[in-house]
């Protein structure tokens, strides 16, 4: 059975470090709800909060209603994957997944049971009597998730697990962990720096920095309308500004500074167009980044697909850049 969190103000301190402030939200049952952001930002602070391994400084952490303050790990209906996954190298595949249930003093046959049941889930049946230094890191990934819901639990929490795969197999386990998740109906929240990430399993995604709540909004609508200022989220890092104030020429009578997202960027005269002056470009596959200069300093960064890059601009060469209004960001006012 799944349960929905709910933080109510939390706040936490380490000494004179002021890790998380005042933060709240509420994550469904079984919802995909991830939180995005840069190391240090307090989102593995928030994931350990909830786990029970640390008690915030204030506020209340609520799993199913249920307030959990006093309650040690062991006592709240979650389970943690951590990044180092932590698997043990002495015990076999259906040993390790079966851990949890020898600790709550489950007999051997249904553990048995229980463990074979969950490889079919990852399918991994038939891996059971494989040591973990056998399989591949996406194999061991499964294991750990299947470790994790052999204790049935109602809220799954995972911190950074993916951090460690190469690029290929992380996107292969994105698409694994959303169906996973989906199958099993387990409240899933994930911590996680890569917006890509973020954004390709969730149903919601919080946005932290610095110790603050910046956002919470599905992926299309954090991605489109970004709440807060560019530079102080991970989910901004992408956008930068074109001419500093709206006055400049961008976006005559806009009050703020305007924000257009690399793949908005065209290069030609275009709709609003801007000139730069072009550093380098750096081939990427299936498309190109152009990086340089716009007139008065702003950084540039447009993508250009790999079908136009016979329109791409050179380095060393001036050129223009146009973007429609419609995909531009307008923050702040001062």
């Amino acid at each position: 059975m799944s349960h929905s969190v709910e933080l109510a103000g939390i706040g936490m301190t380490f000494g004179t470090t002021r890790a998380v402030s005042d933060v709240s939200f509420k994550v469904e049952a079984g919802e995909f709800f991830s939180i995005l952001g840069p190391s240090g930002c307090g989102k593995t602070t928030i994931l350990r909060m909830i786990a029970g391994f640390i008690e915030p400084t204030e506020g209340r952490v609520l799993i199913g209603d249920r307030d959990m303050k006093g309650l040690g790990p062991n006592q709240r209906p979650t389970a943690m994957i951590f990044q180092s996954l932590a698997l043990f190298p002495l015990m076999s595949v259906r040993d390790n997944i079966a851990f949890g249930l020898e600790a709550r003093g489950v007999g051997r046959a249904e553990r048995r049971a229980k463990a074979d049941d969950l490889l079919r889930l990852i399918a991994l049946e038939g891996y059971g009597d494989r040591m973990p230094g056998e399989l591949s890191g996406g194999q061991r990934q499964r294991v750990a998730i299947a470790r994790a819901l052999a204790v049935e639990p109602g809220v799954l929490l995972l911190d950074e697990p993916l951090s460690a795969l190469d690029l290929k197999l992380r996107q292969h386990m994105r698409a694994e962990l959303r169906a996973l998740q989906k199958r099993t109906g387990v409240t899933f929240i994930y911590i996680t720096h890569d917006q890509s990430e973020a954004l390709a399993m969730s149903d919601r995604v919080a946005v932290m920095s610095a110790g603050l709540l910046q956002q919470v909004a599905t992926p299309r609508e954090l991605y489109d309308n970004p709440a807060v200022q560019a530079g102080t989220a991970r989910i901004e890092t992408d956008l930068g500004p074109l001419t500093g104030r709206a006055g400049q020429g961008a976006a005559p009578g806009v009050q703020g500074t305007i924000y257009v997202r690399p793949e908005a960027l065209v290069p030609g005269i275009g709709q609003n167009p801007l000139q730069a002056q072009i550093e380098r470009v750096d081939f990427e596959g299936s498309f190109a980044l152009v990086h340089g200069r716009f007139d008065g300093g702003t950084a540039l960064t447009a993508s250009v697909p790999s079908t136009r890059l016979a329109d791409a601009p050179v380095p060393g060469s001036r050129a223009g850049f146009g973007f429609d209004a419609g995909h531009a960001v307008v923050l702040g006012d001062g």
